[in-house]
């Protein structure tokens, strides 16, 4: 297979879970992530179980010069080759009031989920174009579906990403270009780690008592919409834990064990 897979942020959580499933499936990939050494690693592992093409590149997407240098400086072989965006790259930092909001938090926000988000795409759009086919995931959340309390600056970046989602649709849909959003729920990754900046004991009691969303089904998801024939499109997905009904009802079972 002659496809590649463009993922952002794939050193881990759901960019590298979405990297395991596409390679063992035939597709070759192009991982991108600020931590090198773990994406030589995962190439390394990637390549001698599925024996795939891969290219890695260390990459922070909140600089449009770096994007840019790193998808001109990939292969012809490869940017020609390139069917899938996975725009994964994206964090949440904090979890404050707007009044006690820090700035630094709101811009790192802002930078990776939307500009970074924008700087990658528009990099890639013109190489599926060019192609007449393609498919962009962009990896938005339940907080870009509702808001809630001390959330506001990180659903407004996730807001931002379902509007994109759509704006990419409507531009793309005469270059056969298909554009899914992914909106998760409560999913068990790094994410509150980095939210919670390294604290991991309110990190894991965000999923004490219910079962969250793994990566691994986050990137099964992805692949299925991936390899929807293709007059088929699935527009919008919400995938949230049986145990969530919206982004802040959540089911938890107490451990009443003596």
């Amino acid at each position: 297979m002659d496809s590649y897979v463009f993922i952002t942020g794939a050193s881990s959580g759901f960019g590298k879970a979405c990297a395991e499933i596409f390679a063992k499936n035939g597709y070759n990939l192009v991982l991108s992530a600020r931590r090198l050494n773990r994406l030589t690693a995962l190439k390394e592992e990637l390549q001698a179980s599925f024996g795939i093409a891969i290219e890695i590149g260390e990459l922070d997407v909140r600089i449009e010069s770096e994007v840019n240098t790193f998808v001109s400086n990939l292969p012809e072989g490869v940017k020609n080759n390139i069917e899938f965006l996975i725009n994964n790259a994206g964090l949440a930092a904090g979890r404050d009031s707007l009044e006690n909001g820090l700035i630094s938090d709101w811009d790192q926000m802002i930078d990776t989920n939307i500009k970074g988000l924008l700087y990658v795409s528009k990099a890639i759009i013109p190489l599926l174009k060019k192609n007449n086919q393609g498919h962009i995931f962009n990896i938005s959340s339940i907080a870009g579906k509702e808001v809630y309390a001390n959330g506001n600056v990180y659903c407004a970046t996730k807001h931002a990403v379902d509007s994109l989602s759509k704006a990419m649709r409507i531009e793309l849909v005469e270059h056969g270009v298909k554009v899914t959003n992914i909106a998760p729920g409560a999913a068990e990754t790094e994410f509150s780690l980095v939210r919670f900046k390294g604290d991991e004991s309110i990190a894991d009691s965000i999923y004490d008592g219910y079962d969250a969303l793994q990566a691994e089904d986050i990137a099964h998801v992805i692949y299925f919409a991936a390899t929807q024939p293709k007059h088929v499109t699935l527009n919008d997905i919400v995938i949230m834990p049986t145990a969530q009904a919206s982004a802040t009802i959540l089911h938890k079972q107490v451990n009443k064990a003596l």
